[in-house]
């Protein structure tokens, strides 16, 4: 059986941040990604992480400028930045965000970064994952589909990059998303899954790690349902990351295993 991971940027937001751990924590979640942690200092998410038993299984390093050219000393600064947050979490995985661009360089620029950033993250334990994501929430972001993504870690060709695979995004890009994950299984290392439209949760919901998972909404999408279900014929997940509203849908013994 999976546990479970909640996105804290999505879940709880009746509550400040650091309040959200307990929120997971008492909803019977093991583990959370935290996809906007500078708000506040790393030494109190780690806190927060200790005082609730929680693992901390992605954040994501900011701003977006991993695809942008000219910007490679600010690029670095904010990486420093990320490892010293994941050093200080225990969080083994970083979203990298491409950013906005068409400036042609831009995939040139991407690879570069990557292979560099790789180098400096393998010595933290950490993987750098790259995340497309759509460009009707996202007018202009530079990686937006499954096939540039894999073109794009191929080319770096280090074990410490792999694919973010959010199915939110990518219905919305690509649709097809059970033969998404079928076809580009073997360098994803972190699933995210919000129901389309409107970023709804599921009844299926998220996951964490070989693939990592996590959630985000209210309602079931059964898209989504079926690549998680594709998953679990793949290969044994780590973490499975439901919203509140799918919480409320199971049985008691259910609820009794997120807390093992």
């Amino acid at each position: 059986m999976p546990k479970f991971a909640a996105s804290l940027s999505w879940l709880f937001q009746e509550v400040p941040l650091l309040q959200r751990f307990q929120s997971a924590a008492d909803a019977g979640f093991q583990a959370v990604e935290v996809q906007a942690p500078y708000e506040v200092s790393a030494k109190a998410l780690a806190e927060q992480l200790e005082r609730h038993n929680l693992t901390a299984v992605l954040i994501n390093m900011q701003p977006g400028l991993a695809a942008i050219p000219g910007s490679q000393s600010e690029f670095r600064k904010s990486l420093d930045r990320a490892l010293a947050y994941a050093d200080t979490m225990h969080c083994q995985q970083l979203h990298c965000l491409s950013g906005i661009t068409d400036n042609p360089r831009a995939e040139e620029t991407l690879v570069s970064n990557l292979r560099w950033a790789s180098e400096q993250a393998s010595q933290h334990g950490v993987r750098l994952l790259l995340e497309p994501l759509n460009t009707t929430d996202n007018p202009g972001y530079f990686l937006t589909g499954t096939n540039q993504a894999r073109r794009i870690i191929e080319a770096v060709d280090s074990p410490y990059v792999a694919m973010q695979f959010d199915a939110y995004h990518l219905q919305i890009m690509e649709g097809s998303l059970t033969e998404s994950l079928r076809k580009h299984f073997d360098i994803i290392a972190h699933i995210q899954i919000g129901g389309v439209p409107g970023r709804h949760s599921q009844t299926t919901d998220k996951r964490s790690t070989t693939p990592t998972f996590s959630t985000s909404s209210t309602n079931s999408d059964s898209r989504a349902g079926s690549a998680v279900n594709t998953l679990q014929s793949q290969e044994p997940t780590d973490w499975i990351g439901p919203s509140p509203t799918a919480l409320a849908q199971q049985t008691p013994e259910e609820k009794a295993h997120h807390h093992r």
